[in-house]
């Protein structure tokens, strides 16, 4: 590789750090059917046991780029109280951090169409940089400490309100200032708190033919706002197909298939807006989702959140 190409690399890399540090927990296209690994009230809320995995590999082609691994198992326990088990994996450049949260939900019938749940969360993550993989490492940590690992305790909580054709909810998904790694500075630094606000509602457009517009805005504190918006139809109750769009970033296509009333399968492409559009040739998203439904369920409509 020649000086130039190797500059140029460099400068892409330093710039999806940037980008990818501004919001600083792991991000996902298929928001809207991962509300869990963002709120905690949602734990229990389908009514049923639910298990939902997603890879996403974000700007491929791009050495050091974010990809990120989530498994997410949540089920009502008595008649208000859900529970749920978040597992993430996320690696970006150097670092590679494992969360694993325990969520805890209780919900409040506000009439007979809507309900608002309460949820808690706790647990922990392992953060591992490995100063020697990648190409921004000084010389002196490499020699000195190849290897850093801390164990750090999350703590969150969320709101969660919804009825049988709309949602919303606000959370905090760790009330704790612990490490992080920025890969704009090359250096562990304090996190910051995030705010999450989630939203959509689902319109009837004949019998066939489901439209549900949703959002997903992302505060962290000293960073600028990232907002994602979304619009998928639901044909025969066996077809998705959507467009999304993340404020100054990526625009994405989705596509996902109801392959039997347990199992739901989802794939969605970003495509860059930014700089890094000529660095990289996109990013992919897999999803997976299982759903144990009573025979009685199986016989309605699969809800669109």
């Amino acid at each position: 590789m020649n000086l130039k190409l190797k500059i140029a690399f460099v400068l892409a890399l330093l710039l999806a750090l940037k980008y990818s540090n501004a919001q600083q927990d792991p991000q996902f296209t298929d928001y809207m059917f991962n509300t869990l690994t963002v709120n905690s009230a949602y734990a229990g809320s389908r009514g049923h046991l639910s298990v939902t995995g997603l890879h996403r590999t974000q700007w491929v082609g791009l050495d050091g780029a974010p990809e990120t691994q989530s498994l997410s198992v949540e089920s009502p326990v008595g008649k208000n109280v859900g529970l749920g088990v978040v597992l993430v994996n996320d690696r970006l450049g150097p670092s590679d951090e494992f969360y694993i949260d325990a969520n805890f939900s209780y919900t409040v019938n506000l009439n007979n169409d809507s309900r608002l749940s309460f949820g808690i969360k706790g647990g922990g993550r392992l953060l591992n940089i490995d100063w020697a993989r990648g190409i921004f490492q000084e010389q002196e940590n490499v020699f000195q400490q190849n290897i850093e690992n801390k164990l750090l305790p999350t703590i969150g909580a969320g709101l969660y309100w919804r009825n049988e054709a709309s949602y919303f909810g606000l959370s905090v998904p760790n009330f704790l200032t612990n490490e992080h790694y920025d890969g704009v500075q090359n250096a562990v630094s304090a996190e910051r708190l995030h705010y999450f606000l989630i939203g959509g509602k689902v319109f009837d457009l004949s019998r066939r033919v489901k439209f549900k517009p949703a959002f997903l805005a992302k505060f962290v504190v000293g960073a600028p706002a990232v907002i994602d918006l979304s619009a998928n139809f639901m044909f025969h109750d066996t077809l998705r197909l959507g467009l999304a769009y993340r404020w100054d970033d990526s625009v994405s296509g989705l596509i996902g298939f109801q392959l039997s009333p347990q199992l739901m399968v989802g794939y969605a492409y970003d495509a860059t807006t930014t700089n890094l559009q000529n660095f990289n040739s996109g990013t992919h998203e897999i999803m997976l989702r299982f759903e144990l439904r009573s025979r009685e369920k199986q016989l309605k409509s699969p809800r669109f959140f």
